[in-house]
């Protein structure tokens, strides 16, 4: 009988430094209940997806499940497709503070960047 050895899979995203920091200081205020944070892309804006952080409740078993130094981030099952090997970051200055995506597989965006097209 032939042991059959399984491979870990690489996360469907990769998460910076600040990323993973910023996601510590949003669960260290996080609201009474919640287990992590959320990537999504709901359907918005003018080109069609946008990307949505969001506290989580409870886990969904179709999500992806990164778990980092401060705390467990979520991707949605649904969203995976439209983001795999995508880079997530942290980035401020002096006017904007937000994630940022590198994402290999958005083919447009809008002009203002809140959303994309596959």
């Amino acid at each position: 009988m032939t042991s059959t050895k399984t491979r870990a899979r690489p996360a469907a995203i990769s998460l910076t430094a600040a990323a993973e920091q910023r996601i510590a200081d949003l669960m260290s205020r996080a609201p009474e209940g919640a287990i992590g944070v959320k990537l999504s892309t709901p359907r918005r804006g003018c080109s069609g997806l946008a990307y949505s952080v969001d506290y989580v409740t409870e886990e969904d078993r179709f999500d992806e499940k990164i778990v980092t130094p401060g705390g467990t981030f979520y991707v949605d099952g649904a969203s995976i497709l439209y983001l795999i090997g995508s880079v997530m970051d942290w980035r401020e200055d002096d006017f904007t503070a937000g994630f940022v995506f590198d994402n290999p597989n958005a083919k447009g965006a809008c002009g203002c960047g809140e959303s994309f097209t596959v």
